[in-house]
């Protein structure tokens, strides 16, 4: 079986690794890589010294229209030459000429899993057209969250037959290496020794993460809670807005933006949180809280993505129905009220059984063998 795995704006893609490190043991498995990017990616020396081929197209988002149109005759040939079994596309600029090149090229089995479902929604409408032309020349489209699939069934018009839930993963125990070092220099370095509850987000600074909503949350939590401190982890292009709102709301002694930490470093970095708090809105999946949660962090997290598929409230985490700040300081301090440790740790069983890497591996392998089996 040879897929052909397609990705854009990402010059390394760490799920595609662990599929390819995976895949060392399946004799009947290969792998090529399409890369949409603006320069050389580095994906291309990882995955061509693991043996597979990865293919580079010059691509710009900046130029989204121009450089699809020259993508799509480029992936076309790509795919010619390759003959895949499988086109699996991933993202809105790569699924778009990626699907119809494949579709073109008569590729009998041709997977889409929807990694950004709802953006255009939200913020572009005139591009749905587009997502619905790839759920339709899709022949299999992969949902990574109940709310995930709704949308696709509610908005795009998928055919139910064609969805199928896998829930995105992460190998644990990449994620779960705690080193107290590390958690004793972010202690000093962000002044945690004397601030409880310590609530933590990780996040790019852009609309859909809600952060204008953390900053709500924590201007009304605080007039209760003085010692409470907020950590927001990222970076992107709203963090200038995100602060002058931290000054405009008073709040710069009780939120703290970390910058980006070292990946290495993360899971010392949930080490440190009493709580963790997602505020985004329609977002497809969330892999951050489902970190967190593996680390047994108690998270309060608007109702979307997979948190509403694993989070049942006052169990494992607190999920609020409104994104909005008032409901995440309510939900912060609902979840207080309860038995941290407890839910903390009902969230870490429930993460460690829903969003290890090997389920989303064994249900993507499972689709790819029906799929090829059905297509004969």
């Amino acid at each position: 079986m040879h897929v052909l795995h397609t990705f854009a704006n990402n010059d390394h893609v760490p799920y595609l690794t662990w599929f390819v490190q995976r895949a060392k043991g399946v004799t009947d498995l290969r792998y090529s890589f399409v890369i949409l990017f603006p320069t050389r990616p580095s994906m291309i020396d990882e995955m061509e010294a693991l043996g597979h081929t990865c293919i580079w197209i010059r691509y710009d988002d900046a130029h989204r229209k121009r450089d699809m149109l020259l993508a799509l005759p480029q992936m076309w040939r790509h795919i010619r030459r390759l003959r895949p079994d499988v086109v699996h596309t991933h993202l809105f600029d790569d699924a778009v000429p990626g699907t119809i090149a494949a579709w073109m090229a008569r590729i009998k089995v041709r997977v889409t899993t929807k990694q950004d479902t709802g953006y255009h929604w939200m913020y572009a409408r005139k591009w749905m057209f587009l997502d619905r032309l790839v759920t339709r020349l899709s022949t299999h489209i992969i949902a990574i969250s109940g709310e995930c699939r709704r949308f696709l069934i509610e908005k795009e018009g998928a055919p139910p037959h064609k969805i199928h839930l896998v829930h995105n993963g992460i190998p644990p125990d990449l994620f779960t290496k705690k080193d107290k070092v590390v958690m004793d220099r972010s202690r000093a370095r962000f002044g945690l020794y004397d601030r409880e509850p310590v609530v933590g987000n990780v996040a790019r600074f852009v609309a859909w993460k809600g952060h204008r909503h953390i900053i709500d949350a924590a201007r009304s939590f605080v007039e209760k809670n003085p010692k409470a401190i907020f950590l927001l982890c990222g970076n992107g292009p709203l963090e200038e807005e995100i602060k002058d709102d931290i000054r405009s709301a008073g709040m710069e002694k009780h939120i703290l933006l970390t910058g980006w930490i070292d990946r290495a470093e993360m899971a010392s970095f949930y080490g440190v949180l009493d709580v963790y708090m997602h505020a985004a809105v329609l977002e497809p999946f969330g892999l951050v809280y489902a970190e967190a949660m593996m680390n047994g962090v108690p998270v309060v997290s608007t109702s979307t993505g997979a948190a509403q598929d694993a989070i049942e409230t006052d169990v494992n985490g607190v999920l609020v129905d409104a994104p909005t700040g008032e409901a995440l300081a309510l939900g912060l301090e609902r979840l207080l009220a309860l038995d941290a440790k407890a839910v903390g740790e009902a969230g870490r069983e429930t993460a460690l059984r829903m969003y290890p890497f090997d389920v989303m591996w064994n249900g993507t392998m499972e689709l790819y063998r029906k799929a090829l089996g059905s297509a004969k």
